[in-house]
């Protein structure tokens, strides 16, 4: 059962944004609303209902014929509208509270609340003018939503610390993200656009926020200053703009922190994932999410990509994933992993197989491919991009970093094969398999070596104890111990 809240009135309904989300569901006049809370937040889902009824009755006509859905343990991720649970009460839209990637939505329209996180504007605006005179380039302020309603005051603040510290000549090198809008229309995949928005204009986007840059510069021309806690949000700005130097403002602990080295080193271990996907012959794809916009061409392309370079895919759908999960998967060599930006990075240390990105399967699959140092997150960003390098590299050799030679991807000649049999494919493999190991036990398909989910179940088969053996004649009975364990019969008794 759900609890009340402690909290005074006025704030808890500032703190939810009650009177806008009110007048967002009364100016569309949505019947059915979903309220989708994360599970940090649910203890308030009640109270929020509440207040949310009281301000629709005051607000607009008809509200009693407003249904009010409170909606928890999302399908995926928590920071992405759940357009699938959503769709069970065939809800007219959501309202998403809490931290949220602001993926773009493909059916339902939302409206984000990001639920204030306290703050002390005056020492952030210390902090970050301090480092601002420290540093050589000009600084960018990026932060995490739950902060973007104090962004005003540190602003403000800045101005009255930088009085004394140069004017306008020092304000000049600081630069803050705006806020995107709260409220999202479903996006077609023709208008999704990466996290440059204008590569003429310099217009950037990333978790929510929006800048632009000064005429001449690149982002690497820049340091950012990142405002908020160490979580999934923080980890996609450090890898995305990797090349820039960044500093981040704990609001909790009222510090500053400059060792990012934790973040980087994510770096070493994906570019180890994308060689060790570059050998594999079995390609899982994950399906991690069925709301952002853009998921299904995104699932096309990479199936189409693994294809051509000589690799089986299997296409899963399966929520949340986890070791247990992926296990029933054993003949997949590698994970690819489609969903949001924030969610995309799963620590697979603890799978059996490892799990990457799409951009990092494009460096595994498309032959020719370099790691500039240039690292995506966002899928959007690759719906459509073309493939380079593989059209006269698919005989030629390559070499593997891990198994330190080079070597030679399957041939496709037989790839379709199973699709082509139907529901017989997988009989006729293992009637092939068993015919082979009836001549020779050593001709059977070694593990890894399979082009595809029949093979690799075909070769599978228990050889017993003694696979040394060939006689077939029944071994003699062996008359074993007897007596209690504390001392057999066989046994000489000691004094």
């Amino acid at each position: 059962m759900f609890a009340v809240i402690s909290s005074p009135p006025m704030e808890f309904e500032s703190k939810y944004e009650v009177s806008r989300v009110a007048t967002f569901i009364c100016s569309h006049e949505f019947k059915r609303v979903a309220l989708q809370f994360p599970d940090e937040l649910l203890k308030d889902s009640t109270g929020v209902v509440r207040a949310l009824r009281k301000e629709l009755q005051s607000c607009c006509d008809g509200s009693n014929d407003i249904g009010l859905y409170v909606m928890a343990d999302t399908t995926y991720g928590s920071c992405c509208v759940d357009e699938v649970g959503a769709s069970h009460i065939n809800a007219d839209c959501v309202i998403h509270y809490g931290h949220t990637c602001l993926s773009p939505t493909s059916k339902l329209p939302a409206f984000f609340v990001f639920v204030k996180a306290s703050i002390n504007a005056f020492n952030c605006a210390k902090y970050l003018c301090d480092y601002t005179l420290s540093s050589s380039k000009p600084v960018m302020v990026l932060f995490g939503l739950e902060y973007g309603y104090a962004l005003q005051d540190i602003i403000e603040a800045s101005t009255i610390e930088t009085t004394s510290l140069g004017g306008d000549a020092f304000r000049s090198k600081l630069h803050f993200a705006d806020v995107m809008s709260q409220s999202m229309n479903p996006t077609k995949t023709s208008d999704i656009n990466g996290y440059c928005d204008d590569a003429s204009r310099k217009t950037y986007r990333i978790g929510g926020l929006r800048w632009s840059l000064q005429q001449g510069l690149s982002m690497e021309d820049y340091s950012l200053f990142w405002i908020g806690p160490d979580n999934s949000a923080f980890a996609n700005a450090v890898l995305t703009f990797n090349g820039c130097d960044i500093v981040r403002y704990d609001a909790t602990e009222n510090q500053l922190l400059t060792d990012t080295s934790q973040q980087r080193r994510i770096l070493k271990r994906r570019y180890y994932l994308v060689e060790k996907a570059k050998d594999a012959g079995i390609v899982g794809i994950l399906v991690g999410t069925l709301g952002v916009a853009g998921y299904l061409s995104m699932i096309h392309q990479i199936k189409e990509m693994i294809t051509k370079a000589g690799k089986k895919a299997y296409t899963l759908v399966m929520g949340r994933p986890n070791p247990s999960k992926l296990a029933n998967f054993p003949e997949c060599d590698v994970f690819i992993y489609i969903s949001c930006s924030q969610t995309a990075l799963l620590d697979s240390k603890e799978f059996l197989a490892p799990v990457i990105t799409p951009f990092e399967a494009m460096l595994a699959f498309n032959r020719g491919s370099k790691w500039t140092g240039k690292y995506v997150m966002e899928f959007q960003d690759l719906v459509a991009s073309a493939p380079a390098g593989m059209e006269n590299l698919g005989e030629e050799a390559r070499f593997s970093f891990l198994q330190g030679g080079y070597i030679e991807d399957p041939d496709l000649q037989d790839m379709n094969k199973e699709d082509e049999d139907g529901p017989l494919a997988l009989v006729k493999m293992t009637q092939t398999a068993l015919q082979e190991h009836g001549k020779d036990h050593k001709t059977m398909v070694k593990k890894g070596s399979a082009k595809s989910g029949v093979e690799f179940f075909a070769s599978r088969g228990f050889q017993g104890l003694d696979i040394n053996s060939n006689s077939n004649a029944p071994e003699p009975f062996i008359l074993g111990r007897s007596g209690k364990a504390s001392g057999y019969n066989h046994e000489t008794s000691k004094p």
